[in-house]
C-alpha cells in the first residue's frame, strides 16, 4: 500500500474534494478507491470535522478518519482569501472533477462557482451534494442525513406502526447522496469523452432517499395509498420475515416465490401446506401472513440458528442470519471476498477497513493507504510538484494562513 501506486479504471482522473464530513468525502473516497487522484482540501488549522467524529477512540484518534480519507492527498487551503481562491482556480485548470457539499450558493458567494470554474476549464465536472438540491424553495436550508431521510420518505416507512420512526444506525442519507453523486460523475465523464464538455452534477440527500421508495410513489399517485411502517415484514409478502432460533438469534427466511415456497414446505416437514387452501397462491399467502409466520416461527424455535441456516441453504431457500459486526468479522465469506481489509496506519497500527465495492475483474479498486493525520500532509507535492510553486512561496503562504 504505497502512495506511488495507482490502480483502477479511473486512473488519470484528478478530483478536488472541497466537502467536509460525510456525503462529499464519501464521493471522493469512492472515486479514489478506483484509481482517481483525489486531492482533499481542508481549512488550515482546523481540518475536516470528521477527524474528530466516531463513537470510539484509539490512542486518542478517530477510527473513522483513516478509512474515509484513504487514498486521498490532503492539502490545506483557505478559500475565504483571494490568494486561496486563486490557488483553487489553478488546481481546477489541471483537474477533471470538483466535489463540494456546502450549502447551495456558498461557492458562488466566494466567487468560485461552477460557471466561473468551467470558464477556466470547460471540461470540469462539478459534483454538488446538498440537503435539498441546488434549486427549489428549500435549496438554502441546511441539510443533514437525518432530515433528508425524514423528508425523503424513508423514516415514515421504517420501524413499527404507532411508534416513533427510528433512524438507521448509520448516516444512510449521506451515503446514498454520495453514491448518486458518484454515479453522476461517472456518467458526466463518459459524456465529456463524447462532447469535450463538463457539467454540473446536482445530488440531494432528500431525493437520494426518495429515489428508493419503489412502488410507494405510484401506489399513492394512482390509488391514494399511503404505506406506513410494517416492522419486520412487508405486508402481503409472505413468507418473508425474521424468526427467532432456539439459541436466541434472529434469522431471515424468505420464500415468497412459488419454487422457494415449495422447497420450504419440504424442509420444515410440512408438505401439507402446499395443499392448504389458505396458502395456495402468492396472494393468499400474503393475506394469511400471520398464521403462516406462526408456523415457521414454531419450526425455527426448535432449532439453533446454525442448523436453520444449514438446512435452508442446502435446500436452496433464501436464508440468512442477522449479523452484528462481530459476526461479520468471523465469517469466512467476508474474508474470502476481501471485505475486511487490513491496512497499516502510521499512528494506529493495523486498522481493519471495509473492502472495495463493487468488484471489477480487470481493473479492480484498491485501498492503497490510510488517510493522513497531518494537516496539509501533501501540500508540497500538490503545490510545488503539480502547480510549480517555489518552496519559498509555499512557506510564505503557510505563514500567512492561506494554506
Amino acid at each position: 500500500m504505497t502512495e506511488n501506486h495507482c490502480a483502477g479504471p479511473l486512473e488519470g482522473v484528478r478530483a478536488i474534494e472541497l466537502g467536509t464530513l460525510l456525503a462529499g468525502p464519501y464521493c471522493g473516497r469512492l472515486l479514489a478507491e478506483f484509481g482517481a487522484e483525489v486531492i482533499k482540501v481542508e481549512l488550515p488549522g482546523r481540518g475536516d470535522p470528521l477527524r474528530e467524529w466516531g463513537r470510539h477512540r484509539y490512542r486518542g484518534r478517530s477510527l473513522w478518519w483513516p478509512v474515509q480519507s484513504r487514498n486521498k492527498k490532503l492539502i490545506t487551503l483557505d478559500l475565504h482569501s483571494e490568494r486561496g481562491k486563486d490557488l483553487l482556480r489553478r488546481l481546477v485548470e489541471k483537474s477533471d472533477v470538483l466535489i463540494e457539499n456546502f450549502r447551495p450558493g456558498t461557492l458562488e458567494r466566494w466567487g468560485v462557482g461552477p460557471d466561473e470554474l468551467r470558464r477556466i476549464n470547460p471540461g470540469l465536472i462539478v459534483a454538488r451534494v446538498s440537503g435539498y438540491g441546488q434549486t427549489g424553495p428549500y435549496s438554502d436550508r441546511a441539510g443533514f442525513a437525518a432530515a433528508g431521510e425524514a423528508m425523503g420518505g424513508l423514516r415514515h416507512i421504517n420501524g413499527y406502526p404507532d411508534q416513533a420512526p427510528p433512524r438507521m444506525g448509520v448516516s444512510l442519507g449521506d451515503s446514498l447522496a454520495a453514491m448518486f453523486a458518484t454515479i453522476g460523475v461517472l456518467m458526466a465523464l463518459h459524456q465529456r469523452g463524447l462532447s469535450g464538455r463538463g457539467q454540473v452534477v446536482d445530488a440531494s440527500i432528500v431525493e437520494s432517499c426518495y429515489a428508493l421508495l419503489e412502488s410507494i410513489v405510484p401506489e399513492y399517485g394512482k390509488l391514494g395509498e399511503v404505506r406506513g411502517p410494517t416492522g419486520t415484514v412487508l405486508e402481503h409478502i409472505a413468507p418473508s420475515n425474521v424468526y427467532r432460533s432456539r439459541d436466541e438469534k434472529w434469522v431471515v427466511i424468505a420464500a415468497n416465490s412459488p419454487n422457494l415456497w415449495q422447497r420450504l414446505c419440504q424442509v420444515i416437514g410440512r408438505p401439507d401446506l402446499l395443499t392448504d387452501e389458505r396458502f395456495q397462491t402468492h396472494w393468499l399467502r400474503g393475506q394469511n401472513q400471520k398464521p403462516l409466520d406462526e408456523i415457521i416461527s414454531g419450526w425455527a424455535a426448535e432449532r439453533d440458528a446454525a442448523e436453520i441456516d444449514r438446512l435452508l441453504n442446502a435446500a436452496g431457500v433464501v436464508c440468512g442470519p442477522v449479523y452484528s459486526v462481530a459476526d461479520i468479522f468471523s465469517d469466512p465469506h467476508f474474508q474470502a471476498r476481501r471485505m475486511l481489509l487490513s491496512m497499516e496506519d502510521p499512528e494506529l497500527g493495523e486498522v481493519t477497513a471495509p473492502g472495495i465495492v463493487p468488484k471489477l475483474s480487470e481493473t479492480p479498486g484498491e485501498a492503497r493507504f490510510t488517510g493522513a493525520w497531518a494537516l496539509g500532509a501533501h501540500n508540497r507535492e500538490v503545490y510545488c510538484d503539480l502547480l510549480g510553486l517555489p518552496a519559498a512561496e509555499l512557506a510564505e503562504l503557510e505563514a500567512a494562513g492561506v494554506i
